[in-house]
């Protein structure tokens, strides 16, 4: 009788980036809670902020990618878009997912009941929904600590009304950060 070799293939995880532009560090709160749950699902993530993103040959090695921003004055921050735009041919043959953070409040439709999400989806996501097709994109309550801001935003708090505005707490919805990283993870983890 002869010998039977069972050879056995070993599978690379799957690779994912998660790279975001954070001002004040809630976005990256978020990021880095996406990488986790990715991590905790056996994907091989890592976590860049944009201001620092991986060099070219490490995005080439990804098989995914989550790539989010805070939200200014209707924009994501430039380090987030800068790094969008010039990966766009690498991103646009992987799948992209990409998540905006800003809206602050426990609010979840305005005085005319329109959903506060959707009204603040950033003027970029327009553009990268035709450049890099994401298979999603989510907007994600913020943050802000009005000790940390910087004097031209704590000025800015001290106009009237703005207080009311832009609130101070922590209305980042953890669970429902997690759910979304765990749907990703899904999508990307590949039955045996």
């Amino acid at each position: 009788m002869g010998n039977v070799v069972h050879r056995i293939r070993k599978v690379d995880p799957v690779r994912v980036a998660v790279v975001c532009a954070s001002h004040y560090g809630a976005t990256l709160g978020i990021a880095e809670r996406i990488g986790a749950e990715l991590t905790l699902a056996g994907l091989e993530t890592r976590v860049y902020n944009a201001a620092t993103p991986p060099h070219a040959e490490d995005v080439a090695g990804c098989d995914a990618f989550v790539v989010g921003s805070a939200v200014y004055m209707g924009h994501w921050l430039k380090d987030a878009s800068t790094f969008v735009r010039r990966h766009q041919p690498t991103l646009l043959e992987h799948q992209v997912w990409l998540f905006s953070s800003g809206p602050l409040g426990t609010e979840t439709t305005d005085a005319d009941g329109a959903d506060i999400r959707e009204s603040t989806v950033p003027a970029e996501i327009a553009e990268f929904t035709n450049t890099v097709r994401p298979v999603d994109h989510r907007v994600f309550f913020g943050a802000i600590d009005p000790e940390a801001l910087s004097l031209p935003h704590r000025v800015i708090r001290k106009f009237p009304g703005a207080a009311e505005k832009i609130p101070a707490g922590d209305f980042r919805d953890w669970a429902e950060i997690e759910a979304w990283a765990r749907e990703i993870a899904r999508s990307l983890v590949k039955a045996p």
